[in-house]
């Protein structure tokens, strides 16, 4: 059992009984004073649960707590039943109700009910009263948690260099920190953060010893913290470790004084080992008697919790990660073996490396275990140990979960059952947040703290307590900077297993030993199809079971009705306790009516199952909290009475595609935190049982995404959505907006869509917006007001001409535009050119599929007269750019020809049917050259003259103009596509000057495209770090006149991947020898490519050679000279996957090729025609081979000296026709 567990139950039991109370259900039932005598017992026992805990070494005290925890439970279970079943009678009898139920609910029904409940309360308190009166042993009464940390460690500041391995990056990584000059703080703080047996205190000990280091500081100081973080003791330490001489009992005022006597004016090192001290006003006490240093002081912490990081005003938190595979092997191996040469057996080797593996590159378990490992019988005891968790092996003999241990004896109790319940999860598991923290809610570990906070708020602050302690690693954040998903370090796994003790497992195969203790149980899904067919016996008898959960992963079962029947009937009939049931993709087609037995549950998990209807008794659930019902692809509807689910706070429906309404009782779930879709009625009316809009008035706390489905363009459709009340969601993180598509295109219809979009206006909290189908003409006003947007999508909004200004909105940074096929401008208003700053925080756009689209501004706001108007708004907009714009895609908008420029894109810029001019002039700022007529593809002359022309007007333009001073525009693009872009006849070589960071470089459809000024251009130079080349359908480009053209291209020393498709291809160079680092070579589509080179032998790094659809003329040459294809096979690294189509068929069948393949072990693929052999070197991993022929009754031959041939991992035989 976790610690703090019946600490928490007990507060838990004491809230359900003052809500008792304050109903008056009580009173009602017959049994106030048996509940006031009940929560009497309970407060007693409570109070000394915690001095219990402490005490738990003592064997009295361990049999005392399990003597009492099924109690415990049992008072949950039966005050939980009692306050669900008055609810629900006090519901129904204030509703219109049939004679049935009048006479369930008559007088006798309910005296029987009282009696029943009035037993059971009044012989589980007798129950509680006999365990308490019972203990023989003195508890203190305790009403807080008192942080105690015992611990006995003493750090030095020693270690020998030859001892810590695999360290060497992050102690030079530190020294620079130590080292850096730049702070501006005469003391600066660095904590070196981790969790336990990391080997902070070792990196910390080589940096303190490094040569650098000490010549850098006049005064180094280490001292061990630990959990004594009292002023006077460090002080103490500080002077001492300094001086070398002990200090006595001095007073406090004398110790500070000769504290900042020995460090004022030094340049001093200070490390504070170990340190837990998370009270920030402790933490100042010290800091100001620290503060003397001269500049470039530092104070090195170690330390396993963020918390302790921040409140120690940190300048720089170095989070520390585990070994490498091959240091934590070398550790390993120094530890657990005598000699080098007893490593190398390969089996004890293999058994070694799984062993390893366990320990997730962590020093302290890799020395330990190998310690430990070192005497023992190689094959056998070291089997055995690979095979164990480390929560299964003796902690005597190993200190590592003890270690761990540490940071979890110091947590909270609700913390303590917080992370003990995360051993559900399977190791390296990926962890939903939101689902977490919902777990954890139902299983009533997060307790209120008023109506200021929500349950899920206070999870999630829960969760971050936990991840500050580095009790969870692999933190991963959305894009609007919440935490989505982590993973629990193996070891911290093994800690929660640990400390969870026989109340919480994951079943394996043919498991049948379970404790009738366990609370809470998860399966592999993996094992789906054993536990349904039979759920073992012992399972069965753990009664008190609250948690069936099937872990997070895509299967898909089939079952047949009575197997999910019966295993359903099994679960309702043996686990009446549940709070959460997980029946997760099991191929449910109606939830089975055993399940309305589990008057407990608060998480009914019912994801990917075929539902079509929920039946009516799940409104009974009524303690239920969260129902998933996430890609139930065949659901339909939604029980009519869903209002009787009063306590429902997440109702998940995401990817039900057949939905086709929503009860009109949802209005009425005002607890509702997710409703993540909200689908219309299709007939565009609001019948009777379909809710409309208006049922979303009084839902206020909704948070998180929500999609509203089948919008029109009625007036009462209008009407609901001012009832909405839309603004009033402020918590809503993303909101979608569909509308059904209009086929008639009438005005009317499109004015109350516009009507319709403004009612629907949400609160400015808003991070993501996405608008399908709209078919007003004009957007509303009010997007420019949602100052925290981050993603903005508007799509298939074909009639839209109108958007409002929102260039000045602070935190958009994506920007979806797709299918706006009557917009003109992006905006309309002549002031958005004026705002500073101009899309401050604009990181993607993409611009797709809006054919008439010619500009961001439709008019100017620049001063002066040009001479028309296109010239007066294109020098508005080529004189401004996105200052942080990195990835931009604009397709299908030919029509686009002006726009701010983008010379600080990185990760990509991709135009497909698109204007060259907008790159074009991006591509000129900072020319020196710019007055002068430009060299320009042949489309782009007139708007770079343009820009030439009124390039001095430039300057006086407000916002964030470009300068001549910048640096070269997309010297930091990683990837460029141009595609289907017909007016493009030559790359100008200045665009390769400046693309120094492009790493891959796509042409396609380019037709007109005649060169690439890749010789004798030296620009071809400058694209060192290309690492991908693709051409293809450019049908005017002849690459390589001349042999001489590649030459250039020793510079490409970065190539990896080269793919050409070009009609006018003739051969390739011989200088392609000089690409050393191409791995991957694609020809394809080449009709009149006569030869391969002799270059291609030299091509030492190739992996995959793939030639499809080229000339007959090769594919003779191939049959009558074998090319000098066949000396490619003295490349180390040929082709991991080799694939040969039509041109290279008869490439194959020569048969002194199949005698070479016979020599030297190969495959021989035979159909008894066409194809005889195909052979394969030593070190070929794998052979692919596609379309290679018409495949009737085809045969495999493995001629013998195949099996000499063991890096043949894989052979892949794929056929057409």
């Amino acid at each position: 059992m976790a610690e703090g567990v019946l600490f928490n139950i007990a507060e838990g039991i004491i809230g359900s009984l003052q809500k008792l109370a304050l109903e008056e259900f009580g009173l009602v039932y017959g049994v106030k004073d048996e509940l006031k005598k009940l929560e009497k017992t309970v407060t007693k026992i409570k109070n000394v649960l915690l001095d219990a805990e402490e005490k738990k070494a003592n064997h009295e005290v361990t049999g005392w707590l399990k003597s009492l925890e099924d109690a415990v439970y049992d008072v949950d279970d039966l005050l939980d039943e009692f306050y669900t079943e008055a609810r629900w009678r006090q519901m129904v009898i204030g509703n219109k109700i049939s004679k049935q139920v009048r006479l369930f609910f008559s007088r006798s029904n309910q005296l029987v009910f009282r009696l029943k409940i009035g037993h059971k309360i009044k012989e589980i308190r007798e129950t509680l009263n006999v365990i308490e009166t019972d203990r023989s042993f003195h508890l203190d009464e305790r009403l807080q948690e008192a942080q105690v940390l015992t611990r006995e460690r003493e750090t030095h500041s020693f270690v020998r260099k030859e001892e810590i391995i695999g360290r060497d990056k992050e102690k030079r990584e530190i020294v620079g920190l130590l080292l850096d000059p730049i702070p501006e703080e005469n003391v600066s703080i660095i904590s070196l953060v981790g969790i336990g047996g990391l080997g902070k205190t070792a990196l910390a000990q080589l940096v303190f010893n490094d040569e650098t280091v000490k010549k850098h500081f006049e005064l180094k100081i280490w001292i061990c913290v630990s959990d004594k973080f009292e002023l006077n003791v460090l002080v103490k330490q500080i002077i001492e470790s300094a001086t070398s001489r002990t200090q006595g009992n001095l007073e406090l005022d004398l110790l500070q004084n000769d504290l900042r006597k020995l460090i004022d004016g030094k340049r001093y090192l200070l490390v504070l080992d170990d340190v837990w001290n998370e009270n920030r006003e402790k933490w100042l006490s010290l800091k100001s008697l620290l503060m003397g240093g001269v500049r470039g002081s530092r104070i090195l912490i170690t330390t396993r919790s963020k918390v302790v990081a921040n409140i120690s005003d940190t300048n720089k938190q170095y989070i520390l990660g585990g070994l490498e595979k091959t240091e934590s092997w070398s550790l390993f191996k120094q530890m657990a073996f005598k000699t080098e040469q007893e490593s190398e057996n390969p089996s004890i080797k293999e058994i070694g490396e799984e062993i390893v593996g366990k320990c997730k590159g962590i020093p302290l378990a890799i020395r330990t275990i190998g310690r430990m490992l070192y005497s023992k019988n190689r094959e056998n005891e070291w089997l055995a140990f690979k095979n164990n968790d480390l929560s299964k092996v003796n902690q005597e003999a190993i200190d590592i979960l003890p270690t761990l241990k540490l940071s979890y004896d110091i947590l909270p109790s609700h913390l303590k059952h917080c992370f003990a319940y995360c051993s559900l999860f399977p190791k390296d598991y990926v962890i939903d947040i939101k689902t977490l923290v919902n777990l954890w809610v139902a299983q009533g570990f997060v307790k209120s703290l008023g109506q200021s906070k929500s349950l899920e708020d206070v999870g999630y602050e829960y969760f971050l307590e936990l991840a500050w302690r580095s009790f969870f690693q692999e933190v991963t954040y959305d894009e609007f900077g919440m935490i989505s998903s982590c993973k629990m370090h193996d070891l911290m796994h093994d800690l929660a297993k640990s400390v969870s003790g026989m109340e919480i497992t994951i079943v394996v195969e043919k498991e049948d030993n379970f404790s009738e203790k366990l609370r809470h149980v998860s399966f592999d899904y993996s094992i789906g199809l054993w536990l349904i067919e039979k759920i073992p016996t012992s399972l069965l008898r753990a009664h008190k079971l609250r948690t069936f959960l099937y872990v997070d992963k895509y299967r898909l079962f089939f079952h047949d009705d009575g197997s999910i029947k019966s295993f359903c009937n099994a679960i309702a009939s043996n686990f009446k306790s549940l709070r959460m049931l997980s029946l997760y993709a099991l191929g449910i087609g109606a939830l089975p009516n055993p399940v309305h037995k589990l008057r407990h549950l608060r998480y009914l998990d019912l994801r990917r199952n075929p539902i079509e209807r929920l039946p009516k008794w799940v409104v009974r659930l009524q303690n239920l909290q969260t129902l998933n019902l996430s890609d139930c692809d065949m659901l339909v509807e939604l029980p009519r009475d869903i209002n009787k689910l009063f306590n429902l706070r997440h109702l998940m429906v995401d990817g039900c595609i057949r939905l086709n309404h929503m009860p009109y009782g949802l209005g009425e779930l005002t607890c509702l935190r997710t409703l993540d879709r909200f689908v219309l009625s299709e007939d565009s009316c609001i019948s009777r049982g379909s809710a409309g809009l208006g049922v979303l008035n009084r839902l206020n706390n909704l948070t998180g995404n929500m999609s509203i489905k089948n919008l029109w363009n009625g007036k009462d459709m209008v009407s609901e959505a001012i009832s909405a009340n839309m603004k009033e969601k402020q918590s809503l993180t993303s909101l979608s907006l569909r509308w059904k598509e209009n086929i008639t295109g009438d005005v009317n219809e499109a004015e109350n869509g516009e009507m319709l979009l403004e009612a629907l206006q949400p609160h400015s909290n808003l991070k993501e917006l996405s608008v399908y189908f709209f078919d007003g003409v004009k957007f509303a006003g009010w997007l420019s007001s949602l100052t925290n947007i981050v993603n903005l999508r508007l799509e298939d909004c074909k009639t839209c001409q109108y958007l409002p200004p929102f260039d000045h909105l602070p935190r958009l940074k994506v920007l979806r535009l797709d299918g706006l096929n009557a917009l003109e401008y992006i905006s309309d208003a002549s002031s958005s050119a004026s705002r500073i700053p101009f899309f401050p925080s604009l990181k993607k756009i993409y611009l797709w599929n809006c054919p008439n689209l010619k500009g961001w501004w439709k008019q100017s706001a620049l001063i002066g007269s040009p001479t028309t108007e296109y010239e007066h708004q294109h020098i508005q907009q080529s004189s401004l750019s996105f200052p942080c714009l990195s990835l931009l895609h604009v397709w299908n908008c030919p029509n686009l020809t002006s726009m701010p420029l983008y010379p600080h894109l990185e990760d990509g810029l991709s135009l497909d049917n698109a204007s060259l001019k907008p790159l074009e002039e991006t591509m000129m700022i900072g020319d020196e050259d710019i007055l002068a007529p430009a060299e320009t593809t042949s489309s782009a002359c007139t708007c770079c003259s343009l820009f030439s022309i009124f390039s001095p007007l430039v300057s006086g333009a407000s916002g964030p103009h470009v300068s001549a001073s910048s640096s070269s525009p997309l010297s930091k693009l990683i990837s460029l596509k141009i595609i289907d872009i017909e007016d493009i006849e030559c790359v100008p070589e200045r665009w390769l000057r400046n693309l120094t960071s492009l790493k891959n470089l796509s042409l396609y459809g380019c037709r007109r495209l005649r060169c690439i000024p890749l010789s004798p251009s030296p620009s071809v130079q400058h694209l060192t770090t290309l690492d991908c080349l693709e051409i293809a359908n450019c049908n005017e480009l002849d690459l390589w006149k001349d042999d001489e053209s590649f030459l250039q291209w020793k510079s490409l020393r970065s190539l990896r991947t080269l793919h050409i498709e070009c009609d006018r291809l003739i051969k390739l160079p011989e200088g392609i020898g000089n690409l050393t680092s191409l791995s991957e070579l694609v020809i394809g589509d080449c009709p009149n490519l006569a030869s391969l080179p002799e270059g291609v032998c030299r091509l030492t790094s190739l992996e995959t050679l793939r030639i499809y659809n080229c000339s007959s003329v090769l594919r003779q040459r191939c049959e009558k000279e074998r090319e000098p294809f066949i000396q490619l096979t003295e490349a180390p690294f040929l082709c991991r996957w080799l694939k040969i189509r039509s041109s290279l068929k008869l490439y194959a069948s020569s048969l002194q090729l199949f005698t070479l393949a016979q020599q030297r072990g190969g495959v021989c693929v035979s159909n008894g025609c066409s194809l005889h052999f195909f052979y394969l070197l030593t070190l070929l991993f794998s052979l692919y081979i596609s379309s290679l022929f018409h495949f009737k009754r085809g045969k495999v031959y493995v001629p013998p000296s195949f099996s000499c041939n063991f890096s043949l991992l894989f052979l892949f035989l794929l056929y057409e026709g």
